[in-house]
């Protein structure tokens, strides 16, 4: 099941990209401009994702293929198709044929695992290291982070605490937390990155996802990537499998 937390040729010229100075004097509405001009312009992305999952009493892992096409699509699946992914802004799709059972319907799936509400852009957002939420939508104060660019909000909001956290030569998000206290929800994701054909994606992502009493913990270690190659998406869901009907 765990291609179900995602619903998130090999290339020769990846390399991991090194760090940059943090410039005190920079504002933070600079920084945020940065993380914005600096975001990658693509129309698909695709590579192999190896993903590890624990929710503390059981842990798995697996190798998928991910596809996506930037604001459409994202899709997943693992070899022979025994598990697929559909991702689309109005629509969650995936089926488990080991299982037997299959799921379409919005993001509370996905928001249930994560901790925190998700739509197709956040979940977008998270695969390829941009910030979750819209940093220009409120006004931020630096935090000191030494080796990273902290921002917080002036005034959080009634939905969420958040905090995040840019590196330096990319402003890309090396680390960023939402919380939601009163509901004892916690998301944090970390990053390292990688770059390809001159675009900065992830190499790997760390995610910890509390609700409740429940921690799921997922890795994310990508590889062979590649922009704008022409991609098809398909996806059709076996006869004779149980829907998954959320309570």
């Amino acid at each position: 099941m765990v291609i179900l937390i995602l619903s998130i040729a090999s290339c020769k010229s990846t390399k991991s990209i090194g760090s940059g100075a943090v410039d005190t004097a920079l504002s933070p509405k600079k920084i945020i401009q940065n993380h914005y001009q600096n975001q990658q312009d693509f129309q698909t992305l695709r590579g192999k994702v190896k993903i590890d999952y624990s929710d503390g009493e059981n842990s798995q892992g697996v190798s998928v293929s991910m596809r996506i096409k930037k604001d459409e699509v994202i899709w997943i699946s693992a070899p022979l198709g025994i598990v697929k992914a559909h991702i689309t802004p109005n629509k969650v799709s995936f089926y488990n044929k080991l299982e037997g059972e299959y799921f379409e319907g919005d993001f509370s799936y996905l928001s249930g695992i994560l901790g925190t509400e998700v739509d197709f852009i956040k979940l977008q957002n998270l695969l390829i290291g941009n910030a979750l939420l819209d940093l220009r939508t409120e006004k931020y104060v630096a935090i000191n982070e030494g080796d990273a660019y902290g921002l917080k909000p002036k005034k959080q909001n009634d939905l969420y605490k958040i905090l995040f956290f840019l590196e330096p030569k990319y402003f890309k998000i090396t680390r960023q937390e939402l919380s939601q206290p009163w509901k004892n929800r916690f998301l944090k994701m970390q990053y390292s990155y990688q770059e390809v054909d001159s675009k900065v994606i992830p190499n790997t992502i760390a995610i910890e996802a509390v609700s409740d009493e429940q921690v799921n913990t997922i890795a994310l270690d990508y590889k062979s990537m590649e922009f704008d190659k022409q991609l098809n998406f398909p996806y059709r869901i076996p006869k004779g499998l149980k829907e998954i009907v959320l309570k």
